[in-house]
């Protein structure tokens, strides 16, 4: 295997069923040795925030719905299912569910991407709470939000298997 089929067999997951981002990154030499979580980090980011709206919304939508379809069914990557059951995702009662399965509607119907947060230390009802409150949001800050969480879960799965720097 070559250092670029490694470098994207590692890291092509850390943006959500997004490996053009690891690819670019790579290609572009911010493949910097040695690798640390706040080095790949802004290698992938990069490439991020210079894709077209067009990418960064493939981005968002690559994402699955919180306690969603793909959750109930066993689906989902095992670093999301990892990350929603540490928040008690998987332990839904029917009423939380339900809840969940009409916020994920109601959010998609109007901005057209799942609702996304980093749900790392926080617990169902934080989610709850931050999904009622950001279906008021207007589409583009939505947007804008939403990339930001992209980009916190991906330095959440980095610093997961990456060792820090002490320039982050």
């Amino acid at each position: 295997m070559t250092a670029r089929e490694e470098f994207i067999t590692r890291f092509g997951g850390v943006f959500e069923h997004s490996p053009w981002i690891a690819e670019r990154a790579f290609d572009a030499g911010l493949a910097v040795e040695p690798l640390t979580a706040s080095g790949v980090l802004r290698a992938l980011a990069a490439q991020f925030r210079a894709a077209s709206s067009a990418e960064q919304l493939g981005v968002l939508r690559a994402h699955p719905d919180l306690a969603g379809k793909l959750a109930i069914a066993g689906e989902l990557t095992e670093d999301s299912r990892k990350e929603q059951a540490g928040a008690g995702l998987d332990r839904l009662s029917a009423d939380e569910h339900a809840r969940f399965t009409a916020l994920n509607t109601a959010y998609v119907e109007k901005f057209g991407f799942p609702f996304i947060i980093a749900v790392k230390g926080l617990t169902k009802d934080d989610i709850l709470a931050a999904f009622e409150t950001r279906i008021d949001n207007g589409r583009e800050q939505e947007f804008v939000t939403a990339k930001a969480q992209v980009e916190r879960i991906a330095r959440l799965r980095l610093e997961a298997q990456l060792p820090g720097d002490e320039n982050a």
